[in-house]
C-alpha cells in the first residue's frame, strides 16, 4: 500500500467533510426532505478516483459506525440495523464505480459522466432498496411489501437523484478541466 501524497490526503479529508456537511443540508420538497450526501459521494468517486473515493466514503461510514454523529440520524454500530443503512454501503460501492468508470473515459463529456453517475445511482439503489426491505421485514419487524419499498425508495427518489447526478456531472467536468481529477488517465 503506497502512502498518500499531501494533495491526496487533503482531497480525501475534504470529501469526508463535504459528505458529512451534505448529510445535514436538508432541502424540503413537498413532504420529503433531501440532502446533498448523494451529490458529494458521487463527486468523491469522480474527482478522487476509485481508490481514494472509496476510502473517503468508507472512512465517513466508519466514523458514523464508531459513534461520531455524521449520519442523518446520528451514528453508532446500531445504525447497521436501520433500514437506510444499505444506502451508506451503496455509497461506498458507488464511489468505486464512478471513480473506476470515469477513468476509463477517453474523452469525458457531460453525457458520458452523467451516464457513469446514473450507473452509480443504480448501485446505491440496489444496496439501499435491498437492505431497506430486508431490515424492515426481518430485523426491525416493520413489514412492508417489496413493491412499496421500490415505490418509496426508488420511484419517488429518481427525479431528485437524477438532478443530483446532473449537477455532479457538471461540477466534475469543470473540475476535470481545472485539472482537479486525481489519478486521471489511470484505470
Amino acid at each position: 500500500m503506497r502512502k498518500l501524497t499531501g494533495r491526496e490526503l487533503t482531497f480525501t479529508a475534504l470529501f469526508i467533510a463535504l459528505i458529512t456537511v451534505g448529510t445535514f443540508v436538508r432541502i424540503p420538497v413537498g413532504s420529503d426532505v433531501y440532502t446533498l450526501q448523494f451529490l458529494f459521494t458521487l463527486l468523491a468517486g469522480l474527482i478522487l478516483g476509485a481508490r481514494l473515493g472509496t476510502q473517503a466514503v468508507g472512512i465517513y461510514v466508519l466514523m458514523g459506525l464508531l459513534g461520531i454523529p455524521v449520519f442523518a440520524s446520528g451514528g453508532g454500530p446500531g445504525y447497521i440495523l436501520q433500514p437506510t443503512f444499505g444506502y451508506l454501503i451503496g455509497f461506498i460501492f458507488q464511489a468505486y464505480f464512478c471513480g473506476k468508470f470515469s477513468r476509463t473515459l477517453k474523452n469525458p463529456s457531460f453525457r458520458s459522466i452523467l451516464t457513469v453517475n446514473i450507473g452509480g445511482m443504480a448501485v446505491v439503489y440496489l444496496f439501499g432498496i435491498s437492505w431497506f426491505y430486508v431490515s424492515s421485514n426481518y430485523i426491525i419487524d416493520a413489514p412492508i411489501a417489496f413493491s412499496a419499498v421500490l415505490f418509496y425508495c426508488g420511484v419517488l427518489q429518481i427525479v431528485p437523484d437524477l438532478l443530483l447526478c446532473t449537477i455532479a456531472a457538471t461540477i466534475s467536468l469543470r473540475c476535470l478541466k481545472a485539472g482537479l481529477w486525481l489519478d486521471f488517465g489511470k484505470v
